[in-house]
């Protein structure tokens, strides 16, 4: 899909500068402008109100400008980006992740807004503006978005399955790094080969970045992410492969699968985010009873993802595009939004409200400490170029090298040139 993606909107940006194309943004000539607003699957009974009660109070504080808010559905809503940028017809403000906005940007579709307003740096956790900032082949560095929200969240662990397995977690001093769970593989499959599975199975690219592979050259023009770090990384998960650390049906796993698993008993480790205690105290009870907290599982910096506000740069009223953009996106509104989403702010030291830093010793206060930690020292590892055919082509890869039908290198080699390819 992404392919496609790229291709129409390369198109539709050409024949919507040459045709003198606009964006929806309409003005009646006599001082006011009308801002389309679009956000994805945020129109319901959770949000409505939020978003209804935010627009209203930008509209009294700034007469002129009103505020028409739409909302697609998730299902294809990169396809729906594409048809509207074909078209000419992409809203002002548009919420969207870093990887469509890489493709949007590249074709001259989305404001640099650190030449617009270099200043909103300021309001915002240096990691989610270097996420926002992005550069390639075809795209000169420029920041394409304000960030919106991050999530990230703890590793949780059963501890009646690892010591099943023969180990014994000190809670003071749990595992924290990707070589800590690499050194358990031999004694968990040993004594429980193919019954449990040690962690999820097949290792996705941010768990590269967290190991501390190099995903992307410096100019963010080739994926390099077969280099020697990436294969000893690959190496680690066919080494527990072989040892009995994973259950077969962990090659096919998803994120969702992995939740699934976790639940279901039958896996020791999972990354979750602030109020996957709750959600295990509801609908897996027996896993709760043996349920354990520690910090999320990186050799370096924790993974984190984020969601963006963009500018439309065709816009016909970008100064007030840019100004609701960055109203949505405030300390304040941020907060407000966060705590109805659970989500995380990315605007500077909204982080540190009590909200995000309960002082109960419950578990679900515990998570949602160590979530706010991980927003304070994370990164949003995955390179924006890194479309959803390369995850996949990741995975089937790396699969493949699990079962020794090819090396680690092989896998890592043919993935890179795939996603090269297509940059």
């Amino acid at each position: 899909m992404k392919g496609t993606f790229k291709k129409a909107v390369a198109l539709g940006s050409a024949i919507a500068f040459v045709g003198g194309l606009a964006a929806c943004g309409s003005s009646s000539g006599d001082g006011t402008a009308e801002l389309k607003f679009q956000t994805w699957n945020l129109k319901n009974e959770k949000f409505t109100d939020y978003f209804e009660g935010l627009i209203d109070q930008f509209e009294k504080e700034n007469p002129g400008i009103t505020i028409k808010w739409v909302d697609q559905p998730a299902d294809n809503y990169e396809d729906k980006l594409s048809t509207d940028a074909a078209a000419g017809e992409l809203p002002d403000v548009v919420d969207m992740g870093p990887e469509p906005a890489y493709t949007l940007a590249s074709a001259g579709i989305l404001l640099n807004l650190a030449d617009a307003v270099p200043e909103a740096e300021d309001d915002f956790l240096p990691a989610a503006w270097d996420a926002a900032t992005l550069k390639g082949t075809d795209l000169e560095e420029g920041t394409y978005g304000f960030p919106w929200y991050l999530n990230s969240g703890p590793t949780f662990y059963n501890k009646a399955v690892l010591e099943e397995c023969g180990i014994t977690v000190d809670p003071n001093d749990p595992p924290t790094k990707q070589d800590d769970i690499f050194a358990m593989a031999d004694t968990f499959g040993s004594n429980c080969g193919g019954k449990y599975a040690l962690t999820s199975g097949i290792p996705s690219i941010q768990d590269f970045g967290m190991y501390g592979v190099e995903l992307m050259n410096k100019d963010h023009t080739e994926f390099t992410f077969n280099n020697a770090k990436g294969v000893e990384f690959v190496q680690h998960y066919i080494d527990m492969y072989n040892a009995g650390a994973f259950t077969d049906d962990m090659l096919n796993s998803s994120t969702s699968g992995e939740s699934k698993s976790f639940n279901g008993g039958t896996q020791a480790f999972m990354n979750g985010n602030a109020y996957s205690v709750d959600d295990i105290r509801k609908n897996a009870p027996k896993v709760f009873e043996n349920l354990a907290i520690t910090d999320f599982i990186a050799n370096t910096k924790p993974n984190m993802f984020m969601e963006m506000l963009t500018v439309n740069a065709t816009s016909k009223h970008q100064e007030e595009a840019i100004k609701f953009a960055r109203f949505v996106t405030n300390s304040d509104n941020q907060l407000a939004f966060d705590k109805k989403a659970n989500v995380f702010p990315s605007s500077k030291g909204t982080i540190d409200d009590k909200f995000f830093n309960p002082s109960d010793d419950t578990m679900d206060a515990e998570a949602m400490r160590m979530s706010a930690d991980q927003i304070r020292n994370g990164e949003i590892w995955g390179p924006a170029q890194f479309t959803s055919a390369c995850s996949t082509m990741l995975r089937e890869e790396i699969a493949q090298a699990l079962q020794g039908k090819i090396t680690a290198k092989e896998a890592l080699d043919a993935t890179v040139k795939y996603c090269n390819e297509r940059l």
